[in-house]
């Protein structure tokens, strides 16, 4: 039984297994909290209502040993928990080293001690709500009718240059760890139909910010008979499902959290759509000096979402700063068919998508184009695999792909990206 499912059985006697949170002696009792995944709960172990043994347990138990405690709950207000276990029995399952962990440490030893650190209240919600959302994600698509697929993370399409991606010899030949999986998943679209792969992905990208991460899980869904704005429509219902998931489900969580769980209830499709065109104007106006190409940072990220209480998209952005498979807009030939959703308050981009290039004499084209203007040069051998998909009985179709460490960082407001995941990979950043 766990600490959530012991307090609903007030008056009742339980078996509880789980850690010392904290410990204090008074007197003739020894008070400790346990805690398990579900919760924290006061247990007292009175030296007159105990065996020696276990009397002898409690006192020598440290903060972070296992334990194992039987009794009966009871309702205390004075209890920091609101509930007590008055214990009948305790015992030591093992009994913890002095936990290097105290109450004012740095961010580098939390990091150096992140294996431990999980353990913190805080850490262990993030992680539950982590895997709620990749549950609810999965539900989503599943619901949707899209099938789950195992791309390769090991290949040897290096992007455009392969600039950004970690490289390393493959029994003497050039490999890359994938930046994404999304070619791959286009191959299994035209087998299954709605597809979308849910790995890793490797950015080897020497940022600090508080939003990247150089290994990250990455949601690559494809899409046949898409277009630009069906896609959209998909991920803003998509995205609206897990947050109302979440605040429907988990608002016990949540509070632990500080994350107030009405707000992610208003997270509601429509999201308001707006040209980059209008974007670099609304920048603009609000003191920063874009210009037409200009990709956009975290500063102008919070400018356009700081008074928003929703995700928004960006769209039809130019051709200049977008990868080469997207297609051109007929309406406007400098833009692609592309768009980004900006997470509110700054948070940042959690979604990539667009359009696919699935005609192939235009894809060569765009190709070229890009080599000309970027001064790069594709090693056509590694992409003929892809080609070959605009060759025989290619569809148009649409994709996205979400970053779900910012999905979640969004989602809990937290400070850092490296909160979201339980080992973060940074540039500065490999151990533990």
């Amino acid at each position: 039984m766990d600490v959530q499912h012991a307090v609903k059985r007030e008056g009742r006697k339980v078996s509880l297994a789980g850690w010392v949170h904290r410990k204090r002696e008074s007197g003739g009792i020894v008070f400790i909290i346990l805690r398990d995944v579900s919760g924290l709960l006061q247990v007292a172990i009175k030296k007159d209502k105990v065996d020696q043994k276990s009397w002898d347990s409690a006192v020598a138990s440290t903060v972070e040993s296992s334990v194992k405690v039987g009794g009966a709950v009871r309702k205390d207000d004075r209890s920091p928990t609101g509930y007590e276990l008055e214990a009948a029995r305790f015992r030591n399952v093992h009994i913890a080293e002095p936990y290097p962990i105290t109450e004012y440490q740095s961010t580098e030893l939390l990091l150096d001690k992140r294996h431990l650190w999980l353990r913190s209240r805080k850490m262990i919600n993030i992680m539950r709500v982590r895997s709620f959302v990749f549950r609810y994600a999965r539900e989503f698509l599943d619901r949707k009718g899209f099938y789950e697929v195992t791309p390769p993370l090991i290949t040897k399409s290096g992007g455009e240059t392969g600039a950004n991606m970690f490289s390393f010899d493959y029994f003497g030949d050039k490999a890359y760890l994938t930046e994404s999986s999304q070619l791959y998943v286009e191959a299994m679209e035209f087998a299954l139909g709605f597809t979308y792969s849910f790995a890793p992905s490797f950015r080897a990208e020497n940022s600090r910010t508080v939003k990247h991460l150089a290994e990250y899980w990455h949601l690559e869904p494809e899409m046949p008979y898409y277009d630009n704005e069906k896609a959209m429509k998909l991920e803003e219902r998509f995205v609206s499902s897990i947050a109302n998931k979440l605040a429907k489900r988990h608002a016990d969580i949540l509070k632990e959290l500080e994350v107030d769980a009405q707000q992610l209830l208003k997270i509601k499709p429509p999201f308001e759509r707006i040209p980059y065109e209008r974007a670099i104007a609304i920048l603009n106006e609000k003191g920063a000096s874009k210009k037409w190409g200009d990709d956009f940072g975290v500063e102008d990220e919070k400018l356009l979402t700081e008074d928003k209480e929703k995700p928004i998209f960006v769209h039809s952005w130019p051709k200049e700063i977008k990868p080469f498979y997207m297609p051109i807009n007929a309406k406007d030939p400098r833009t692609v068919a592309s768009a980004d959703m900006l997470a509110p308050h700054g948070h940042g981009e959690i979604i990539g998508s667009g359009e696919r290039e699935w005609r192939l004499d235009k894809l060569l084209e765009r190709m070229h184009e890009v080599e000309s203007a970027r001064g790069v040069k594709f090693n056509m051998q590694n992409y003929e695999w892809w080609l070959d998909l605009r060759r025989y009985g290619s569809v148009p179709h649409a994709g996205f792909g979400m970053g779900m460490e910012r999905l979640i960082k969004w989602l809990l407001n937290l400070d850092h990206i490296r909160d979201a995941i339980p080992f973060p990979r940074m540039s500065n950043r490999l151990y533990p």
